[in-house]
């Protein structure tokens, strides 16, 4: 029953027609503790219709910092729930950074955790929100260019090797 779930939610976000909304919905889902990338997702669209290319960055911005506020409201939630973590290595660094550490929202493994724990420790929401969404629109620019720099016939020869 899973399996049939998961295969009919990825015929839907394979649909050209729903491409933002699909980015979104990953983007979102990736920014949250699950264990998901959406710069595959991003850099798909941007490939089959470059045109869109500002418009794919700011939707998966937009999907993976709400993702983040999501995961900022968890710890926020969650404060009583670790109080004994104030002598961590973790709670000294982001309260001597405070919402600059948001930059580092989009880094793989950690950066979800540390959204969290800016809730948990109360950091200012908006200027957390701003460089979260500074961070993570940077990834996506880096990373989308980076990969429509490779040359078409590598991502043949991985097609092929794949399929």
């Amino acid at each position: 029953m899973i399996e049939a779930a998961v295969h009919w939610l990825l015929s839907v976000l394979a649909v050209p027609e729903v491409g933002l909304s699909s980015v979104f919905l990953i983007s979102f889902i990736s920014a949250t503790l699950l264990p998901l990338g959406s710069e595959p997702a991003v850099f798909a669209v941007i490939k089959a219709n470059p045109a869109i290319f500002w418009q794919v960055i700011i939707v998966a911005t937009i999907g993976n910092t709400l993702g983040g506020v999501v995961d900022y409201g968890m710890g926020y939630a969650a404060k009583q729930a670790f109080d004994r973590e104030r002598e961590s290595y973790w709670y000294r660094w982001l309260q001597h950074f405070g919402p600059k550490t948001m930059l580092l929202a989009w880094l793989p493994g950690i950066g979800d955790p540390i959204c969290t724990l800016a809730g948990w420790l109360r950091m200012p929401f908006w200027p957390s929100v701003f460089y979260m969404a500074v961070g993570k629109c940077l990834r996506y620019i880096v990373i989308t260019w980076l990969l429509l720099k490779v040359p078409e016939g590598v991502w043949s020869k991985i097609a092929t090797f794949i399929f």
